[in-house]
């Protein structure tokens, strides 16, 4: 036998032994809201003691999964191979975090150890956490790493019965949910074990609002804080209202998100993400078609409020994405945290930087805030020795920075509701009602703004496109020019008013801004006028 025919056999067997002794399976870690794709190989060689190494920067959790890989096994009827067991995540320099490895870890020691035979590994993504007993545990990050495998042309993705749902409504992938390990190694033997889970996005959607008990048509009085609020819906615009405890404030700001428009399906895909990879994400919940509501204690610290941590987290500025931020009792917020809201409300999102790494989470809410007039409750009253005085006030409304003040639009004062009016047993408008003013105006700002990244209400144009769309005939110039001269109004309330007074022109589908549009505007700056406190 030649030299030549001696080394292609020698090559060909050592091919045939790798082949054999080396498994690939596709796994996937968050980074932010996206997905990163993760290769999973395990290679096992003969020969010398039994030992098992995990590479590839794994945390803590990701160590430990050897334990529950071996008990699971296991107690599935199968066996943890032996050997020299290396099993290697790459990317090799990103780190990874959380237990959706050991499923993956486990498959793949089935397949390099001759357990299971399957071609289905080369274009299938597998998440999971495994129980002692081989039962499949939830996972964090399902929906980006389901919208990533599609993305990267896998076929199929295997995820426990929880995260079923969620994976399911990325189409383009066929998703196979399972309770325990013993199914997976049945479906990875046999195609036709299980059928793939499909779900019904429209019927998610079309249970929206079933059950719910809020309704702005319990709320007693108070009309003039209503408009406002229907104003700030149509046009996404931040508000603030300053009133005496009980006035109803927190009542109010608890229904704002029943009146704003549906979430459309992209903006729903977006928000789930966000709560997917917080781990907040119901269980069996596949999608969060409600706007959400988050509503913080003021001792929240500036890291839970807009995100971050070691292992940089979604905070609650992006918990609320496409929804409502509610901060009760505004002055009682440490300083530091409103101060790190300033350039999340201005771009939309929180960037976190790290030394490993540095991620972006979306932050497109609205906020409403709510605060006393003063630190005893009540308004200013010069008969009352006991009330507080205008000094003890301005102190405590300087509590809030100028520039926060400055992304607030709208400055509602909101009076304590008379007797008759609680007494009353006429209703007012329904949420339904409202909204669907609030839509037909937005649908008015999705045709303004069309082609427009970025800006999808008013609220969200920058100076030089509110001075071209907000146009002003004379009569509503000397009018704006009158208040902020007599009213003593700020500078900064100018742009405010011009976005304020074109949503109110769209409520009434009005194309020119008019005079009464403007008076309506300049209201809801109380908080710029000088000596306004009395």
């Amino acid at each position: 036998m030649s030299r030549y025919r001696v080394l292609l056999r020698k090559r060909t067997v050592k091919d045939s032994y790798q082949e054999f002794m080396l498994s690939r399976v596709y796994c996937a870690s968050t980074i932010g809201v996206d997905a990163r794709l993760i290769e999973v190989e395990v290679n096992r060689s003969g020969g010398g003691m039994p030992k098992y190494f995990l590479v590839g920067l794994p945390d803590r959790a990701v160590s430990e999964s050897s334990d529950r890989i071996d008990a699971a096994l296991k107690n599935s009827g199968a066996e943890f191979p032996d050997g020299r067991i290396t099993v290697n995540l790459a990317p090799a320099d990103l780190p990874k975090e959380g237990s959706a490895f050991d499923l993956p870890i486990a498959v793949t020691l089935l397949n390099v150890s001759g357990q299971i035979k399957t071609d289905k590994l080369e274009d299938t993504l597998i998440l999971g956490e495994l129980a002692l007993d081989g039962k499949l545990r939830a996972v964090k990050g399902v929906l980006p790493m389901a919208v990533q495998a599609r993305d990267k042309g896998l076929k199929n993705m295997v995820v426990p019965s929880e995260n079923g749902p969620e994976a399911a409504v990325v189409e383009g992938i066929d998703v196979y949910s399972f309770e325990h390990l013993t199914e997976v190694m049945e479906w990875l033997r046999d195609e036709d074990s299980h059928e793939r889970l499909d779900v019904d996005v429209k019927e998610m959607f079309r249970q929206n609002g079933e059950g719910k008990v809020l309704d702005f048509s319990d709320v007693r009085g108070q009309e003039n804080v209503k408009r406002a609020i229907e104003v700030a819906a149509a046009g996404g615009h931040n508000v603030i209202m300053v009133g005496p405890p009980g006035s109803g404030k927190t009542m109010i700001a608890r229904r704002l998100p029943d009146i704003l428009p549906p979430l459309t399906l992209d903006e729903a895909l977006e928000t789930t993400k966000i709560h997917s990879v917080s781990g907040l994400l119901p269980g069996g919940k596949a999608l969060v078609t409600d706007r959400p509501f988050r509503s913080p204690h003021h001792t929240v610290s500036d890291v839970a409020l807009v995100g971050g941590g070691s292992i940089p987290m979604p905070g609650e500025i992006s918990m609320a994405h496409n929804g409502v931020l509610f901060l009760d009792e505004l002055p009682e917020f440490k300083r530091s945290a409103l101060e790190v809201m300033r350039q999340p409300l201005e771009d939309g999102s929180v960037s976190i930087s790290r030394a490993r790494m540095s991620v972006s989470y979306p932050s497109r809410i609205m906020l409403v805030a709510s605060m006393n007039p003063s630190p005893t409750g009540d308004w200013y009253d010069p008969a009352d020795p006991g009330g507080a005085s205008p000094s003890q006030m301005q102190r405590y409304l300087s509590k809030i920075s100028g520039p926060m003040l400055d992304r607030i639009d709208l400055h509602i004062e909101v009076q304590k509701v008379s007797y008759d009016e609680l007494s009353s047993k006429s209703k007012g408008e329904s949420s339904a009602t409202i909204r669907q003013r609030v839509v037909e105006a937005r649908d008015l700002q999705t045709q303004r703004f069309e082609g427009i990244e970025g800006v999808y209400c008013n609220a969200q144009m920058n100076t030089k496109m509110s001075r071209k769309i907000c146009t002003l005939d004379e009569t509503s110039a000397q009018m704006l020019k009158k208040a902020i001269t007599s009213l003593g109004l700020s500078a900064r309330a100018y742009d405010r008013i011009l976005k304020v007074s074109r949503t109110i022109a769209d409520l009434e589908d009005s194309e020119e801004i008019r005079s009464n549009h403007i008076a309506e505007a300049i209201q809801y700056r109380s908080l710029d006028r000088e000596g306004w406190l009395g």
